[in-house]
């Protein structure tokens, strides 16, 4: 049985206040599930923070970026050796923001893919088509492409150690959502190809769905043969919110 996964996405929202309440809360809540796991990716400046919350919770925390380069004059960078010194257990890389306005390519995310791995967390890799793109039929070869250049730097053994999240960037952030039929056929497409490659790779892959997940609709999302968990931006920074979608995602 593939494991289910609720990351939360935090973006860049925030403060030492309010985060404090919220990670109290995923504490002694989200902690206990069974099931399921649940994480969160906070901004880099609340690290420490989320490290010294959720140190003995059973949540997980993680980044939301960070550099290929393990180390150098990089002048506003962060290593992936730093956020390892702040217990990550995951890293999302190549998320839709990051592509669209700081134009990071496919091969620059396969790279930051790759650094993650090499110290030891796992890389929520997202991939996802535009509106445009939709709309022009090619949603298949678009996330085919991207997630063929992170394989060609990690290979499938990589990818075993690694969380793909589909999230269709017309429906990051807008309330719009690929209805469950439609993120299941992507999820479905994604796992045959990496089965072409190795079957039991693609058996085992944990795969999320990000778009506009929320506790109304998260059951019926995550009810789907090959969807097993979310990416959750917005709502994850609601603690009901969030562990409503915890729970909605428990096999």
């Amino acid at each position: 049985m593939r494991r289910r996964l609720v990351a939360g996405n935090w973006k860049m929202f925030g403060s030492n206040a309010r985060n404090q309440l919220l990670l109290e809360g995923l504490a002694s809540r989200a902690g206990g599930l069974e099931g399921v796991s649940c994480a969160v990716c906070v901004p880099f400046p609340y690290l420490h923070q989320a490290q010294s919350v959720l140190s003995e919770s059973g949540v997980a925390w993680g980044a939301q970026n960070a550099s290929q380069w393990p180390e150098g004059a990089y002048t506003g960078e962060v290593a992936v050796p730093m956020l390892a010194d702040f217990g990550c257990q995951y890293v999302i890389v190549g998320h839709s923001e990051r592509r669209s306005l700081f134009h990071e390519d496919d091969q620059l995310v396969g790279a930051k893919a790759k650094a993650v791995l090499e110290h030891g967390m796992t890389p929520i890799v997202c991939v996802g088509e535009s509106l445009q793109e939709r709309e022009a039929g090619v949603t298949e070869s678009v996330v085919s492409r991207q997630l063929d250049a992170v394989i060609a730097e990690i290979g499938t053994e990589g990818l075993d150690k690694s969380v793909v999240a589909y999230e269709p960037v017309w429906a990051i952030g807008t309330g719009k959502t690929a209805t469950p039929d439609e993120a299941q056929a992507v999820h479905l497409f994604l796992r045959h190809a990496v089965s072409a490659r190795n079957a039991d790779v693609g058996e085992r892959l944990t795969m999320l769905y990000g778009g506009s997940v929320k506790a109304a609709n998260a059951q019926s999302l995550f009810g789907m043969d090959d969807i097993d968990g979310g990416l959750i931006g917005g709502a994850s920074l609601k603690l009901d919110e969030f562990m409503a979608i915890c729970e909605a995602a428990i096999a």
